[in-house]
């Protein structure tokens, strides 16, 4: 690796925008996302579903195809902009130092072919090693992410194997060609939560000891403030509150965020009412002027209308008229 590309972030995404032609009109599913991901580091990219989370995930990889456009920004990947790539550049960044985790791995596995050999070919698309040297990576890689008897789970269909088990091959077959950045798009969601556990702490260690830098988009701040090193809480294609983990869920200052956090049933006492968001996410194509957030908000004002500035709080930083004060 260059010096240069040692010293830049694995991820630095800057100003990215995202809009599709839809029959309501055009829409902008991402609306100036910008964040940075370290080296070793884990990201958690949280909101509800239409928040912009994933197709802030497919705009970083590339897969936004018509009638969606990446219409600006920058995606750095190790420093080299993938924006500025050409299509067939793009598809060798792609799986070798960018790959993605989808949150169905029976979406992405055929199932008509081995582990073994979706495995292989993912290694020889982009190395010139000998098929023998494919299948070796191949075992090692699932033998990383903590599958037992590795070759002979290299023999097997995706059918053949559990959930929790497809998801690893899924992550193994990310893990291949020790990718720079991994996007992590929901992987664990349909699993019990004991498999869920297992993965999440396999995750850990392996940003920990590859370095590699983790994107976790996930509807759930339960699993991220156990899993990330940093926070960004997304509304409506925007990023309305960041900072470290440990500092957003306990003393979160965007109303959206407090209302995610109340909203997870292990902070209600047995026979409460659970706390809900008031109201629902407005369509992307009819946004509120101003604050999205500002027709459910319980600190709406008349300012809220208009366009919210940015408040600093130390590590952390909010899009917001009115952010939250920490009660001493």
């Amino acid at each position: 690796m260059s010096a240069a590309r040692e010293a830049s972030p694995a991820l630095d995404v800057r100003g990215l925008v995202t809009r599709f032609d839809t029959r309501a009109g055009p829409l902008t599913a991402v609306n100036g996302v910008s964040f940075r991901v370290e080296r070793g580091r884990i990201l958690g990219l949280v909101g509800e579903s239409g928040s912009g989370k994933s197709v802030t995930g497919f705009s970083i990889i590339g897969l936004v195809d018509e009638p969606g456009e990446v219409s600006s920004g920058e995606v750095r990947v190790e420093g080299v902009d993938m924006r500025a790539l050409s299509k067939p550049e793009q598809r060798r960044m792609r799986g070798n130092r960018v790959a993605m985790v989808f949150q169905d791995p029976m979406m992405t596995l055929n199932p008509v072919l081995t582990i073994g050999d979706q495995m292989r070919m993912a290694v020889l698309a982009h190395a010139r090693v000998s098929k023998a040297e494919a299948t070796e990576r191949s075992r090692r890689a699932l033998e990383t992410v903590g599958i037992p008897s590795p070759a002979e789970r290299l023999r097997a269909y995706p059918h053949q194997l559990s959930g929790g088990m497809r998801q690893r091959v899924a992550i193994a077959i990310a893990l291949l060609h020790k990718p720079a950045v991994i996007i992590a798009d929901e992987p664990t969601t349909a699993l019990d939560v004991s498999i869920q556990g297992q993965i999440l702490a396999e995750i850990r260690r392996l940003a920990d000891e590859t370095g590699t830098a983790v994107v976790w988009i996930t509807h759930d701040l339960a699993v991220v403030s156990s899993l990330a090193d940093d926070i960004c809480v997304m509304y409506a294609g925007r990023i309305v509150e960041r900072g470290p983990a440990e500092a957003v869920i306990a003393t979160p200052r965007h109303p959206y965020t407090r209302g995610l956090i109340d909203s997870v049933p292990g902070e209600t006492e047995p026979g409460e009412r659970l706390p809900q968001i008031p109201g629902s996410t407005p369509s992307l194509a009819n946004l509120p002027k101003g604050c999205p957030f500002q027709p459910r908000c319980v600190r709406r004002s008349d300012q809220c209308r208009s366009e919210p500035p940015i408040h600093e709080f130390g590590s952390q930083s909010v899009l917001c008229h009115h952010p939250l004060e920490v009660v001493a």
